[in-house]
């Protein structure tokens, strides 16, 4: 059976990234992203907000220390990853994470418009001799 660890997330960042250094000299950026949702219910309106961890690597946690701040709006897509640990009362805890693979910064700044940064930018491609003529095709 397939299966699709795929998590998508509009929201505001919560605080400014904090990127470091891992010890093979690779970059890791983690950042909260505030994820607010408003319903009304019997004439009330109402709003809850879920607090997601977010964890970038190489040059995407280069990107996102650099150029997020807290508060931005920003889109990011990336796989859930959960992993345990022990703390100081030796008590085992669990931490969930997005592990980013796909950010874009939202909102507009100084005349520039939506950002896409993570995914490498496609070659425009024109197949040679133009395009494919079919003639007649019965369909």
């Amino acid at each position: 059976m397939a299966s699709l660890n795929q998590c998508n997330f509009i929201g505001n960042l919560g605080n400014d990234p904090e990127m470091r250094t891992m010890a093979n000299g690779k970059a890791v950026t983690n950042f909260s992203l505030a994820v607010t949702e408003k319903w009304t219910s019997n004439g009330e309106k109402k709003e809850r907000t879920e607090w997601v961890r977010v964890t970038a690597y190489d040059k995407l946690a280069e990107v996102c220390a650099k150029y997020l701040t807290k508060g931005k709006p920003v889109f990011i897509s990336g796989k859930m990853h959960t992993y345990s640990w022990e703390d100081k009362h030796g008590n085992i805890r669990y931490t969930t994470e997005i592990i980013v693979n796909n950010m874009v910064m939202l909102g507009t700044s100084q005349g520039s418009g939506d950002q896409d940064y993570g995914q490498p930018e496609k070659p425009d491609y024109t197949p040679q001799g133009g395009e494919p003529e079919y003639g007649d095709i019965p369909f």
